[in-house]
């Protein structure tokens, strides 16, 4: 799978916001929201479009349309944030959920929920994942999305460690993944260092 990382200055701006601890939740999903506005933005630059006429208040202009909308697969939860952003974008796609966790101590990833149907008939997929730590998560749920049909697959993350990246970059699957940030690596607890915390904690809270 191919992994693009996306330099922009934006990105570092809103993803310094996202790293800081006194960031209020609000402010974290704010962040994320534009984070993945524009991840998506650059993720679809070269997507296929048909040519139409378009009838301006002057005379008719050629213009163009999406061949199809992607559908939209955030995975639960810490996805849930970038789904607002990318719909913003793709207002028409259909939005399909994958819960994907890892087991704490062994790291091994597992898929509790899963809405796509059985055959998603050549349709191209987004995937929405925050965070790329181990890429263990990230692969199991394209896998899963692969077998069910799925034609260009895409994934969209805003911070990447270089352990996932090379996971990710040595897989078989057909693909590309596009991140806003590579940080230093991983810690023992298989957490990106520096990081930005639990993004699902930082967006929607924790409660002991």
């Amino acid at each position: 799978m191919k992994v693009e990382i996306v330099n922009h200055n934006l990105i570092l701006e809103r993803l310094s916001t996202l790293r800081n601890a006194e960031t209020s939740n609000k402010a974290f999903r704010q962040n994320l929201h534009d984070l993945s506005t524009f991840l998506i933005y650059e993720a679809m630059r070269n997507v296929a479009l048909d040519k139409q006429i378009v009838e301006t208040p002057l005379t008719s202009t050629d213009g163009w349309a999406l061949t199809s909308s992607p559908i939209l697969v955030p995975i639960v939860r810490a996805g849930l944030g970038m789904l607002d952003g990318a719909l913003t974008l793709l207002p028409n796609s259909d939005v399909c959920f994958l819960g994907a966790r890892r087991d704490e101590e062994t790291f091994h990833p597992e898929i509790y929920m899963n809405t796509l149907p059985d055959d998603v008939d050549g349709a191209d997929v987004i995937v929405l994942d925050p965070m790329v730590a181990t890429g263990g998560s990230l692969l199991h749920a394209l896998r899963v999305i692969a077998a069910s049909g799925a034609g260009t697959i895409t994934a969209v993350s805003v911070l990447a460690s270089p352990e996932g990246v090379d996971a990710i970059e040595s897989s078989d699957i057909d693909g590309q993944l596009f991140v806003g940030f590579v940080d230093d690596g991983l810690n023992d607890s298989a957490f990106i260092v520096p990081g930005l915390g639990d993004a699902g904690d930082r967006q929607f809270g924790k409660i002991n």
